[in-house]
Protein backbone atom coordinates (compact mmCIF):
# COMPACT_ATOMS: atom_id res chain seq x y z
CA UNK A 1 0.00 0.00 0.00
CA UNK A 2 1.41 3.41 -1.14
CA UNK A 3 1.73 5.38 2.17
CA UNK A 4 -0.08 9.18 1.65
CA UNK A 5 1.86 12.16 1.24
CA UNK A 6 -0.32 14.45 2.88
CA UNK A 7 -3.33 14.22 5.10
CA UNK A 8 -4.07 17.58 4.19
CA UNK A 9 -3.81 19.63 1.10
CA UNK A 10 -3.84 23.10 2.84
CA UNK A 11 -1.66 22.88 6.06
CA UNK A 12 2.44 22.59 6.21
CA UNK A 13 2.22 18.71 8.08
CA UNK A 14 5.03 17.56 10.46
CA UNK A 15 5.40 13.89 10.96
CA UNK A 16 6.15 12.87 14.46
CA UNK A 17 7.02 9.35 15.62
CA UNK A 18 9.12 8.05 18.32
CA UNK A 19 10.98 4.74 19.65
CA UNK A 20 12.24 2.67 22.00
CA UNK A 21 9.05 3.02 24.47
CA UNK A 22 9.20 -0.88 25.19
CA UNK A 23 12.97 -1.43 26.02
CA UNK A 24 14.29 -2.14 29.38
CA UNK A 25 17.16 0.50 29.04
CA UNK A 26 18.35 3.50 26.93
CA UNK A 27 16.66 6.82 25.92
CA UNK A 28 13.36 7.45 24.03
CA UNK A 29 14.22 9.24 20.94
CA UNK A 30 11.38 11.02 18.75
CA UNK A 31 11.56 12.69 15.27
CA UNK A 32 9.92 14.99 13.31
CA UNK A 33 9.72 15.55 9.66
CA UNK A 34 8.66 18.30 7.24
CA UNK A 35 8.62 16.58 3.86
CA UNK A 36 9.24 18.31 0.72
CA UNK A 37 6.97 18.89 -2.13
CA UNK A 38 9.02 16.64 -4.48
CA UNK A 39 9.70 14.00 -2.09
CA UNK A 40 9.63 10.93 -3.85
CA UNK A 41 11.30 7.55 -1.88
CA UNK A 42 8.60 4.65 -2.15
CA UNK A 43 10.60 2.32 0.19
CA UNK A 44 10.33 4.76 3.18
CA UNK A 45 7.91 2.75 5.14
CA UNK A 46 7.21 2.08 8.87
CA UNK A 47 10.37 1.49 10.43
CA UNK A 48 9.36 -1.63 11.87
CA UNK A 49 9.05 -3.30 8.01
CA UNK A 50 12.08 -2.41 6.92
CA UNK A 51 15.80 -4.27 7.38
CA UNK A 52 18.37 -2.79 9.36
CA UNK A 53 20.47 -2.35 6.23
CA UNK A 54 17.54 -0.40 4.40
CA UNK A 55 16.75 2.13 6.58
CA UNK A 56 20.84 2.83 7.02
CA UNK A 57 20.23 3.40 3.25
CA UNK A 58 17.15 5.55 3.56
CA UNK A 59 18.52 8.05 6.43
CA UNK A 60 20.75 10.18 4.28
CA UNK A 61 17.65 10.18 1.72
CA UNK A 62 15.54 11.42 4.02
CA UNK A 63 17.54 13.63 6.11
CA UNK A 64 18.59 15.12 2.45
CA UNK A 65 15.06 15.35 1.03
CA UNK A 66 12.91 16.98 3.35
CA UNK A 67 12.17 20.87 4.29
CA UNK A 68 13.26 19.96 7.63
CA UNK A 69 13.88 17.23 10.04
CA UNK A 70 14.90 17.08 14.08
CA UNK A 71 15.37 14.02 16.23
CA UNK A 72 15.14 14.43 20.38
CA UNK A 73 16.22 11.62 23.03
CA UNK A 74 15.05 11.71 26.99
CA UNK A 75 17.78 9.84 29.47
CA UNK A 76 16.29 7.07 31.27
CA UNK A 77 15.48 9.40 34.40
CA UNK A 78 13.21 11.23 32.87
CA UNK A 79 11.25 8.41 31.89
CA UNK A 80 11.39 7.02 35.32
CA UNK A 81 10.18 10.54 36.37
CA UNK A 82 7.56 11.26 33.97
CA UNK A 83 6.48 7.97 32.69
CA UNK A 84 7.00 6.44 29.10
CA UNK A 85 3.85 7.96 27.84
CA UNK A 86 5.05 11.55 29.15
CA UNK A 87 8.61 11.03 28.04
CA UNK A 88 7.63 9.67 24.17
CA UNK A 89 5.43 12.70 23.97
CA UNK A 90 7.51 15.17 25.68
CA UNK A 91 10.56 13.88 23.10
CA UNK A 92 8.56 14.50 20.20
CA UNK A 93 7.78 18.24 21.35
CA UNK A 94 11.28 18.69 21.85
CA UNK A 95 12.19 17.46 18.20
CA UNK A 96 9.28 19.69 16.98
CA UNK A 97 11.21 22.86 18.84
CA UNK A 98 14.29 22.35 16.61
CA UNK A 99 12.27 21.91 12.92
CA UNK A 100 13.76 24.99 10.93
CA UNK A 101 10.05 25.30 9.67
CA UNK A 102 7.00 25.94 12.16
CA UNK A 103 4.00 23.27 10.83
CA UNK A 104 0.90 24.39 10.69
CA UNK A 105 -0.78 20.71 11.23
CA UNK A 106 1.15 18.10 13.63
CA UNK A 107 0.68 13.88 12.37
CA UNK A 108 1.27 11.59 15.29
CA UNK A 109 1.87 8.10 15.25
CA UNK A 110 -0.27 6.50 17.63
CA UNK A 111 -3.23 7.76 19.77
CA UNK A 112 -2.18 9.80 22.70
CA UNK A 113 -0.53 13.31 22.16
CA UNK A 114 -0.44 16.84 24.51
CA UNK A 115 -0.81 20.06 22.93
CA UNK A 116 1.74 21.81 20.93
CA UNK A 117 2.63 25.47 20.83
CA UNK A 118 -1.40 25.78 19.83
CA UNK A 119 -0.76 24.01 16.43
CA UNK A 120 -3.66 21.47 15.79
CA UNK A 121 -2.67 17.81 15.73
CA UNK A 122 -3.90 14.55 14.53
CA UNK A 123 -2.95 11.05 15.85
CA UNK A 124 -3.26 8.24 13.59
CA UNK A 125 -3.29 5.00 15.03
CA UNK A 126 -0.48 2.36 12.47
CA UNK A 127 0.34 6.15 11.61
CA UNK A 128 4.07 5.07 10.77
CA UNK A 129 2.51 2.77 7.64
CA UNK A 130 0.01 5.07 6.77
CA UNK A 131 1.89 8.57 6.19
CA UNK A 132 4.72 9.14 4.69
CA UNK A 133 6.32 12.21 7.03
CA UNK A 134 5.60 9.86 10.32
CA UNK A 135 7.37 6.47 8.57
CA UNK A 136 9.87 9.17 7.86
CA UNK A 137 10.22 10.08 11.55
CA UNK A 138 10.17 6.41 12.56
CA UNK A 139 12.99 5.93 10.38
CA UNK A 140 15.43 8.77 11.62
CA UNK A 141 14.36 7.63 15.53
CA UNK A 142 14.93 4.16 15.08
CA UNK A 143 18.38 4.87 13.01
CA UNK A 144 19.28 7.28 15.33
CA UNK A 145 18.28 5.15 18.85
CA UNK A 146 20.15 2.10 17.08
CA UNK A 147 23.44 3.12 16.55
CA UNK A 148 23.12 4.84 20.07
CA UNK A 149 22.66 1.58 21.69
CA UNK A 150 25.17 -0.17 19.20
CA UNK A 151 27.84 2.28 21.24
CA UNK A 152 26.82 1.69 24.12
CA UNK A 153 27.09 -2.10 23.48
CA UNK A 154 30.68 -1.99 23.40
CA UNK A 155 30.26 -0.38 27.41
CA UNK A 156 28.34 -3.15 28.54
CA UNK A 157 28.58 -6.13 25.72
CA UNK A 158 26.95 -8.61 28.31
CA UNK A 159 23.21 -7.17 27.54
CA UNK A 160 23.80 -7.98 23.82
CA UNK A 161 22.22 -4.34 22.90
CA UNK A 162 23.75 -4.61 19.26
CA UNK A 163 21.38 -6.91 18.21
CA UNK A 164 18.33 -6.36 21.11
CA UNK A 165 18.77 -2.47 21.50
CA UNK A 166 17.45 -2.62 24.87
CA UNK A 167 14.56 -4.38 24.83
CA UNK A 168 13.49 -7.79 26.32
CA UNK A 169 15.17 -10.67 25.19
CA UNK A 170 16.32 -13.60 26.71
CA UNK A 171 19.96 -12.71 26.44
CA UNK A 172 19.03 -9.29 28.11
CA UNK A 173 17.15 -10.55 30.93
CA UNK A 174 19.84 -13.46 31.66
CA UNK A 175 22.22 -10.30 31.69
CA UNK A 176 20.18 -8.65 34.59
CA UNK A 177 20.23 -11.31 36.81
CA UNK A 178 23.83 -12.18 36.40
CA UNK A 179 24.94 -8.78 36.53
CA UNK A 180 22.20 -6.59 37.54
CA UNK A 181 21.54 -2.61 36.07
CA UNK A 182 23.60 -0.48 34.30
CA UNK A 183 22.87 3.27 34.51
CA UNK A 184 21.29 2.95 31.02
CA UNK A 185 18.56 0.77 32.42
CA UNK A 186 14.94 2.55 33.59
CA UNK A 187 14.50 1.74 37.17
CA UNK A 188 10.29 2.29 36.66
CA UNK A 189 10.30 -0.48 34.33
CA UNK A 190 10.31 -4.23 35.63
CA UNK A 191 14.08 -4.80 35.36
CA UNK A 192 13.84 -8.07 37.65
CA UNK A 193 13.41 -11.68 36.43
CA UNK A 194 13.24 -14.93 37.98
Amino acid sequence: MELLKKWSNFYIEAGCDEVGRGCLCGPVVAAAVILDENFNQNLVNDSKKLTFKTRMELDSYIKDNVKSYAIAELPPAFIDQHNILNASIHAMHQALDQLTIRPELILVDGNKFHPYNYIPHQCIIKGDSKILSIAAASILAKNYRDKLMIELHEEHPEYGWNTNFGYATKKHQEALIKHGITKYHRHSFRLKYD
